[in-house]
């Protein structure tokens, strides 16, 4: 699947692709719009502490009825999503070692790209009184992400 940037030099570039991940969607994107222009081990650290319930990750598009949390800065919205950050901590991670197989310089890495997306929809039901269903579909989603050796 082809990525959604293409203006990148392959030299000094590393990417990872996670594509049909069973994570939140709108979690996934969160965690990406707070990582985007960090530096890798800075990220794999907001993305540990986040998974101790420690450092939240802000909502800045999905906010609607989520709770204000202490410790975010420029915002008031945010949560901790354990399962989406520890599937994008495994992408960081695996970024890591390809841009290390190239030959980068693991500790100047900063990430450029990062973007979750839904992926595809696998169609379930549930059953309901009287011989009804309802559908209870389970949405999956497709992170991509790219680090450069700055």
């Amino acid at each position: 699947m082809p990525y959604s940037r293409t203006d990148i030099d392959d030299t000094k570039t590393a990417k990872v692709y996670g594509k049909n991940i069973d994570i939140s969607p709108k979690h996934s994107r969160e965690i990406c719009h707070t990582i985007k222009g960090m530096k890798i081990e800075r990220a794999k650290e907001l993305l540990e502490s986040s998974m101790k319930l420690e450092t939240p990750i802000p909502f800045m598009r999905y906010y609607k009825k989520v709770g204000h949390k202490k410790g975010l800065s420029k915002w008031f919205a945010g949560r901790y999503p354990v399962k989406a950050s520890k599937m994008l901590l495994k992408l960081l991670k695996e970024a890591e070692s390809n841009a290390e197989y190239k030959g980068l310089n693991t500790s100047k890495l900063r990430i450029v790209h990062a973007s979750a997306y839904r992926g595809r929809v696998i169609p379930g039901f549930m059953p309901r009184a009287f011989g009804r269903a309802s559908p209870f579909n389970k949405e999956l989603t497709n992170v991509e992400i790219i680090v450069e050796e700055r």
